[in-house]
Formats: structure tokens, sequence, C-alpha cells
């Protein structure tokens, strides 16, 4: 008689849970992170560029849009990707229907996109503020 397998260990269920995630999380997380991480982008060639400005002495005042506006920046990023990102997963996450013939549109798609994005989002910031600029400002 074949013994049934022996119990997975914490860290084997989430690499199993990771290897396997179901389609909806992983258009959701892909779609907010292909967002956050252009916005981000976005972000970093402005920070590299008023950081640039401000290290050689210009005037802040002087900078693209009158001041150092960097804050405001990164809240456009987070905004950015929260809306983009709610309408795309929205878009490309259709739900099942009950009755099991196709599936539908619901603001379960879009919540999952809205949960999904928050994280996304920050990580994107602590990237490009973390390791990205950093690099880049010590090879200019």
């Amino acid at each position: 008689m074949a013994r049934p397998p022996a119990p997975r260990g914490f860290v084997a269920k989430r690499a199993y849970q990771l290897r396997h995630a179901p389609r909806p999380v992983f258009r959701a997380v892909l779609s907010n992170s292909l967002t956050g991480g252009g916005l981000a982008l976005a972000y970093l060639v402005y920070d590299l560029a008023v950081e640039r400005a401000l290290r050689r002495g210009v005037d802040p005042l002087a900078l693209p849009g009158g001041g150092d506006l960097r804050t405001e920046a990164a809240a456009l990023v987070v905004v950015g990707t929260v809306v983009a990102g709610t309408l795309l997963t929205y878009l490309v996450v259709p739900q099942p229907r009950a009755d099991g013939r196709g599936s539908e549109r619901s603001g379960w798609s879009a919540a999952l996109g809205l949960f999904a994005s928050l994280p996304v989002a920050y990580i994107a910031l602590v990237v490009e503020s973390q390791i990205l600029k950093p690099l880049l400002l010590g090879l200019l």
C-alpha cells in the first residue's frame, strides 16, 4: 500500500503557492507592476534631473515646474499606479459567470487591482529611491 506523502513545511507551501498563482492574481500583479514600473521610471528621470541641478547649485525656483516638486511627483506615481492598475485589472481579469458560460467584468476585478496596486506603487518608489537613484547618481 502506498503511503500518503509527508506534509509540506511552511517554506515548501509558500514556494508551491508562488509557482502556482491563480491567473487573476498573476494578471493583476503583472498589470500593476508594469504600470508602477513605468511611472517610477518617469519619476526617476525627473528625480535625477532635479538632483543633478541642485548639486550644480541651481536655484530651486529655476527648476522645471518652479521648484522641487519631487514629493508631488511621488504622490502622482502612487495615484497613477492605483488608478491605472485598477482600471487595467478590471479590463484584463474577467470573473467567471455563475452559470459556467463565459465570463464577465465585475467590481471584484477592480477591487483586486486596487489592493494589488498599493504595495506595487510603494515597492516601485522604494526601488527607485533606494537602488536605482543612488546607483545612477554614482555613475553620472
